[in-house]
């Protein structure tokens, strides 16, 4: 799906909630730009991220062309970063990149969300899928923005996502090892081998304590 279809189907999708879940009495509407700001605040200032995702699909259906709409899907994106919520945040940026994007905002928009990928990996070498589209999306954007603002902080997260590739590879060829499948552990013990991390000297990351029994 295009990220047209995904912004459609969503914006359907919390109108239908917004129309089903609210007390006709609660609702609100014919609020001037600067009413829906303040009520989206007071919605964020309350944790209340999902009558603020309401309340933003109200503002922009009343008001298309206000610019507090360009401030809000960043506000709205980082409340929703803050509050661990890294699908919503992306979906935030995404609309601001197709709304509002312009050469220099892109190039921010695109370090948040490069940001959110990074915050939401809480589990060191788990989500593979993850740490792959990372790598591949800091990449793309150290090759498009190599004299970037943020490239000390994107080459970080980048050599800790190729850490948790290289101890994630490790792990899953000692897996395959173990259940004596040597033609899949060849692949990983490749891939391990031949990793520009395979000679450093580095420290595996761990889960907390609480989470070993499940592993």
């Amino acid at each position: 799906m295009n990220m047209k279809f995904k912004s459609a189907i969503f914006v359907i999708s919390l109108t239908l909630l917004a129309g089903c879940g609210a007390k006709k009495d609660n609702e609100l509407y014919n609020l001037t730009p600067d009413q829906w700001y303040k009520q989206i605040l007071d919605d964020i200032k309350d944790a209340d991220l999902e009558t603020a995702n309401k309340h933003y699909i109200s503002f922009a259906s009343e008001h298309v062309a206000s610019p507090y709409l360009e401030q809000v899907l960043i506000i709205l994106a980082n409340a929703h970063v803050d509050e661990e919520e890294y699908k919503m945040a992306n979906f935030y940026l995404d609309e601001y990149i197709r709304k509002y994007g312009t050469k220099e905002s892109i190039e921010y928009i695109q370090y948040l969300k490069i940001k959110a990928n990074f915050d939401s990996f809480s589990k060191p070498n788990r989500n593979q899928k993850l740490i792959q589209e990372s790598i591949s999306q800091i990449n793309e954007f150290l090759n498009n923005y190599p004299n970037t603002q943020y490239k000390a902080l994107i080459e970080t997260m980048l050599v800790k996502f190729r850490l948790a590739e290289y101890y994630l590879n490790s792990d899953i060829y000692n897996l395959y090892d173990k259940l004596d499948r040597p033609d899949s552990a060849a692949i990983y013990q490749d891939k391990v081998d031949n990793s520009p991390l395979n000679d450093i000297n580095s420290t595996k990351a761990k889960l907390p304590w609480y989470m070993t029994p499940f592993e």
